[in-house]
């Protein structure tokens, strides 16, 4: 995946690069205006950032001219398989701002995490989401394919996955989150959070 990839828009230029540490405010700033959720996601990132694990985070930032419009993030979790531990990734946050939200930065975002995350050759990608806006791009129904949730807080069809190229059919079990997730209470929904449980926040488009 080319870090100068972009796509021409009109007369606006958008590019999807790897994110740098420059960026971690315009990143914070999304995410508090795209989910509208206080600090918890920018919280969030801020863990995954530091959080020593198996694998590194793939953070990648989308930008117009030299402005940071969107952000998504792709860090190490596990699947519980029968045979062994295998090392997977959470695709989560993803967020535009929403003035620059239906205008496809969302769905260029998650194409470029998905061949991020297939060259280094991992087999799946796990997220909660809309299934209606992930569906379309990549993911499916995970309970539906034989993997178990992390929790039994999902609304259904949220738990979702993507199998990339590396995936083997004994690859399947129960999902788990990395501690981040769960110090942080971004794993399925409570109260409110349930009730309305669409961790894909705003549909970037």
């Amino acid at each position: 995946m080319s870090s100068g990839d972009s796509l021409q828009r009109g007369c606006v230029e958008l590019v999807v690069r790897q994110e740098r540490a420059e960026d971690h405010e315009a990143v914070r700033v999304i995410h508090t205006q795209a989910f509208g959720d206080g600090e918890r996601v920018p919280a969030l990132v801020d863990a995954l950032r530091a959080a020593q694990t198996s694998l590194a985070p793939l953070s990648l930032v989308a930008t117009v001219g030299e402005r940071v419009v969107g952000h998504v993030m792709l860090s190490a979790c596990r699947l519980d398989a029968l045979p062994r531990l295998v090392d997977v990734l959470s695709l989560s946050p993803l967020g535009v701002l929403p003035e620059f939200q239906r205008r496809g930065i969302g769905t260029r975002l998650v194409a470029h995490a998905l061949a991020g995350a297939d060259s280094r050759g991992i087999p799946l990608v796990f997220l909660e989401g809309s299934p209606h806006y992930y569906g379309k791009r990549g993911f499916a129904d995970a309970t539906k394919l034989g993997f178990r949730p992390p929790t039994l807080r999902y609304s259904p069809g949220v738990f979702q996955v993507a199998k990339l190229s590396s995936y083997e059919e004994w690859m399947t079990g129960t999902f788990v989150y990395s501690d981040a997730f769960w110090a942080l209470d971004c794993v399925g929904g409570r109260g409110e959070r349930l009730a309305a449980a669409d961790p894909g926040a705003a549909l970037p488009n």
